[in-house]
């Protein structure tokens, strides 16, 4: 069997949900002195080790010059996409940039009665490194992370947008890849991938400027090289397999869950797809469907490991369980396909985004609704939230003092100044205001 249903309360059922709840894994040790390795050798010798690398895993004839995405290539690539592709291209970007206009935040400032200003700044960030993975070689490219990634930075207003992402070995990118950041107002693209790319991004080289923030997904190499850089760059975050929790009642439909369980099952070995149903008669369902489903998709073999080695299906003895179990496990994804999912909707506190309902699958997600589907894995839901606008910007206090207000604040600041013995924090009041 593909994935043994088990419950709850059961033994093996509270094992399961103890790893659920304590997944959270770092980063693969084994990778950890490579990419510090690499990191170190791209800001001692820049373009001349990143090159060697990329001619080493990607493109053998690429050189220093050829780095950079010419106006060429941009102009080739623009030729020949097809029409359809460019109208799924509109709307996706239309969509994305609809939802995250509303996460723009504004300066403000607050006056006091006794003439004190305080408020808070924001600005974006002057620049931003947008990483996307190769997909198979550039065969399947990730369109979807270009838009992800930059329309918030573009909302944010990031003067400068640069995107990474590995040549195939002709050293040629993928022209959806292409025309998706053309659309979206990015033109200054490199041809690197995996740590040696983020390296370049962080620190520079003699082609690459530095950026300030990195965003986008990676394999381990690219999450390692990000941990590693982070301080000295804002990064988005350390993201771990992808993962689904569908939450299902009686009515849910077998077909559609196992549908969704296999849709990230596909991602990876490592990816965590895990429903939890309110009755055994639909447990079976689901393990009957994924048999049924495997057999006619393209990475079979992937979804069928994932499956097998990390698939959950558990049964819970009500729905006020489920969630209460949902919000521990705090995942990814998570779909309530349940009778009346907007009643349970207050009650879910912990998860990366959610799919309420039958016919919102998460790959409506990750393409086309709208919402950002760059989102915290490992259960790192519980403080972290998804990729957005304000990923991008920073924000700096105000603080703008009368004379009548420091007369009046004199007293205490002084107080508490002299209480963590810094004298001199104490005398900077004092000398402004008569010692007083």
């Amino acid at each position: 069997m593909i994935i043994t249903p088990v419950a709850t309360a059961s033994a093996r059922g509270k094992e399961i949900l103890a790893g659920l709840r304590d997944r959270f894994q770092a980063a693969d040790s084994g990778c950890q002195e490579t990419v510090t390795s690499i990191i170190a050798e791209i800001r001692q010798r820049g373009d001349e080790a990143l090159v060697e690398y990329i001619r080493k895993f990607d493109a053998p004839g690429m050189t220093a010059n050829q780095l950079r995405v010419s106006d060429e290539e941009l102009h080739e690539a623009m030729a020949s996409v097809d029409e359809e592709f460019l109208a799924t291209l509109e709307i996706a970007i239309e969509r994305i940039y609809a939802f995250h206009e509303r996460e723009k935040e504004q300066s403000w400032m607050v006056t006091r009665e006794d003439g004190a200003i305080t408020g808070r700044i924001v600005h974006p960030v002057d620049s931003a490194g947008l990483y996307v993975p190769g997909g198979q070689g550039g065969k399947t490219p990730l369109v979807s992370s270009v838009l992800m990634n930059g329309i918030p930075a573009a909302i944010a207003g990031v003067e400068r947008r640069v995107m990474m992402t590995p040549p195939d070995a002709n050293g040629k990118i993928n022209p959806a890849l292409l025309v998706a950041a053309q659309e979206i107002g990015i033109t200054e693209i490199y041809k690197a991938g995996s740590a040696w790319a983020i390296a370049a991004l962080a620190y520079g080289t003699e082609t690459i400027p530095r950026v300030d923030v990195i965003v986008g997904p990676g394999n381990q190499y690219v999450a390692e090289a990000k941990r590693q850089v982070s301080g000295r760059v804002r990064i988005d975050m350390i993201a771990g397999p992808s993962e689904v929790l569908i939450i299902a009642d009686e009515t849910g439909e077998p077909s559609y869950i196992a549908a969704d369980m296999l849709a990230q099952a596909e991602h990876d070995p490592q990816a965590l797809a895990m429903c939890i149903t309110t009755t055994e008669e639909l447990a079976a369902q689901i393990v009957g469907q994924l048999k049924t489903q495997l057999a006619s998709l393209s990475r079979a073999d992937i979804a069928r490991k994932s499956l097998s080695e990390r698939g959950v299906i558990l049964v819970a003895e009500d729905l006020g369980e489920a969630i209460t179990l949902a919000n521990g496990i705090a995942a990814e994804h998570l779909e309530l396909m349940i009778r009346e999912p907007f009643l349970w909707l207050t009650r879910i506190r912990h998860a990366g985004a959610i799919f309420l309902g039958r016919h919102t699958p998460e790959s409506a997600g990750d393409y086309l609704a709208g919402p950002n589907h760059v989102l915290p894995t490992m259960g790192t839901a519980r403080f972290s939230s998804a990729l957005g606008v304000e990923t991008f910007i920073k924000k700096s206090s105000l603080i703008a003092y009368s004379r009548e207000a420091l007369q009046a604040d004199s007293g205490h600041i002084q107080l508490l100044a002299r209480l963590e013995g810094l004298t001199a924090h104490a005398n900077s009041v004092a000398i402004r205001t008569g010692g007083k």
